[in-house]
C-alpha cells in the first residue's frame, strides 16, 4: 500500500502565505472532452480482478487519447492547495532583481528560471501575458537558483516533487509497464531518468495574465500553441480556469476541472518505445471561456524526463509488441520509425528535448518551417527538428 504524501514539519518561522481562493468554475457550455479516470489507489488491491480492470481502462485511455484523469493518488485538497498558495506567493512577491537574476535562457536547452511575459526567449519578444519559474534538479540543490521569497518554502516544494516523482509517477509507470505487459518496475528502472530530485525533468510554477483585447486579437485566442511533450508523463493539477485543450476527433476539445485530480499525459518517448500503442496527444491552452477571461490562471505542472542518454526506439521485448505489432498513426512514433527503417541514427532523449527547446520553440504552426499541408481535411503547420519530421495542426 503505497504511503499518503507527508508535508514536512518545521520549527522555523516562515512568513505568513495567503491561501489561494480557487476561481469559480466556468457556466458556459463547452465542447468537453471525454477523458476516462484512474482511480491510483487501486493498484494497491489485494483483488486481481481490481487491478485487471484497472489496466484494461489504462490501456484504452492511453491508447485513444493519450490522456487520463488520475485520482486518489495520495495527495489531499488541502495539501496541494498549499502548493497552489506557494505558486502564487511565488509570482506575487518574485523582486525584480531575482527576475534579472534567474531570467531563463531557452537557448541552453532547458527552460530553468524565471519567463517574463514576453515570449520563449531570452530576448524580449511579442507580449504573451505568460510567466513561470521552472524549477529543474539543480534549482533544488541551490537556494541561490531560486527567487529569495520561496527560499523558507523550499523544503515543501521539495517534498512534493519528490512524492510526486518517487511515489506517484513511479506507480503510474508501473501501471504503464502492466499495460506493456513488462515487469512492473521496467518503465521506471530502464527509462525514467533519476538524477537530482526531479531527474531530467522539471516542475513549473505558471501565471497566466488576462489579456487585452488588442493581444487576444493578436494571438487568435490562443495562449501556447499546440505541441506534444518530449519526456515519460506530465502531471498537470486540474484548475477551475478552463484553457486546456486537447486534440481528439480531429478537433480541439476543452478538459473539465476536476478538484484535486490529477491531468495527465504521455509523452513523446512513451508513444516511441511503446510502438505507437502509448499516445503522446497534441494540447494547448486557449483563451478561457467568456465568464473566465478576467481571471487569472495559476498553474502547477510536473514534467517527469526519460534518461538523457537514451535512444528512442520501441521495447520490441513487450510482449504486447510483439503480439500485436506496432500502432501505424500519424504521430511521433511513426516519423521515428521511418528514421529506423532507414538506418539512421535517432537521436538520444537529450538531443531531442533539447532541440525543441532551442529551436522554434512556440511559434504558430502556420509559421513553421516547411509551411502548412493538409491531411484528411486538417491543415498542418511542418517542421523539421534533428531530422524528424513535426506536424501541428494549425
Amino acid at each position: 500500500m503505497a504511503a499518503p504524501f507527508n508535508p514536512p514539519t518545521s520549527s522555523a518561522e516562515k512568513p505568513e502565505v495567503p491561501a489561494w481562493i480557487p476561481p469559480q468554475p466556468t457556466k458556459m457550455d463547452l465542447e468537453w472532452a471525454d477523458l476516462r479516470t484512474i482511480e491510483l489507489s487501486l493498484l494497491d488491491s489485494d483483488d486481481s480482478a481490481v487491478v485487471a480492470g484497472l489496466v484494461a481502462t489504462t490501456k484504452a485511455a492511453i491508447k485513444e487519447d493519450g490522456f487520463l484523469f488520475l485520482t486518489n493518488y495520495g495527495i489531499s485538497l488541502e495539501q496541494l492547495h498549499r502548493q497552489f498558495s506557494l505558486a502564487q506567493y511565488l509570482h506575487l512577491n518574485i523582486s525584480q532583481e531575482d527576475k534579472e537574476r534567474l531570467l531563463w535562457d531557452p537557448s541552453t536547452g532547458v527552460f530553468a528560471g524565471f519567463k517574463p511575459r514576453f515570449g520563449w526567449k531570452r530576448e524580449k519578444g511579442n507580449y504573451d501575458g505568460i510567466e513561470h519559474f521552472n524549477f529543474y534538479s539543480p534549482e533544488f540543490e541551490d537556494d541561490n537558483r531560486v527567487p529569495r521569497c520561496v527560499v523558507p518554502f523550499m523544503d515543501e516544494i521539495s517534498s512534493f516533487c519528490d512524492y510526486l516523482v518517487t511515489s506517484v509517477n513511479r506507480r503510474l509507470l508501473r501501471l504503464l509497464s502492466m499495460v506493456l505487459e513488462l515487469p512492473d518496475d521496467y518503465l521506471w528502472d530502464t527509462v525514467q531518468s533519476h538524477d537530482g530530485l526531479v531527474g531530467d525533468g522539471y516542475f513549473r510554477h505558471a501565471l497566466y495574465y488576462p489579456l487585452d483585447e488588442e493581444s487576444r486579437v493578436a494571438r487568435k485566442g490562443v495562449r501556447m500553441y499546440g505541441h506534444t511533450d518530449y519526456g515519460t508523463t506530465t502531471f498537470l493539477f486540474s484548475v477551475p480556469v478552463t484553457a486546456l485543450q486537447i486534440w481528439k476527433e480531429d478537433k480541439w476539445r476543452y478538459v473539465k476541472y476536476n478538484p484535486g485530480a490529477l491531468v495527465v499525459n504521455l509523452g513523446e518517448t512513451l508513444e516511441v518505445i511503446s510502438g505507437g500503442h502509448f499516445k503522446a496527444t497534441l494540447h494547448k491552452v486557449a483563451e478561457p471561456p467568456e465568464d473566465q477571461r478576467h481571471e487569472q490562471r495559476l498553474s502547477l505542472v510536473l514534467f517527469n524526463g526519460s534518461k538523457g542518454d537514451m535512444r528512442l526506439k520501441p521495447m520490441t521485448e513487450s510482449p504486447l509488441i510483439q503480439r500485436e505489432g506496432f500502432v501505424l498513426k500519424q504521430g511521433i512514433f511513426m516519423q521515428f520509425k521511418n528514421l529506423i527503417d532507414s538506418g539512421l541514427p535517432v537521436p538520444t532523449n537529450k538531443d531531442w528535448r533539447e532541440a525543441q527547446i532551442r529551436t522554434r520553440l512556440q511559434i504558430a504552426p502556420e509559421e513553421r518551417l516547411i509551411g502548412v499541408k493538409e491531411v484528411n481535411g486538417t491543415k498542418y503547420g511542418q517542421d523539421i527538428i534533428l531530422g524528424v519530421p513535426v506536424m501541428l495542426p494549425v
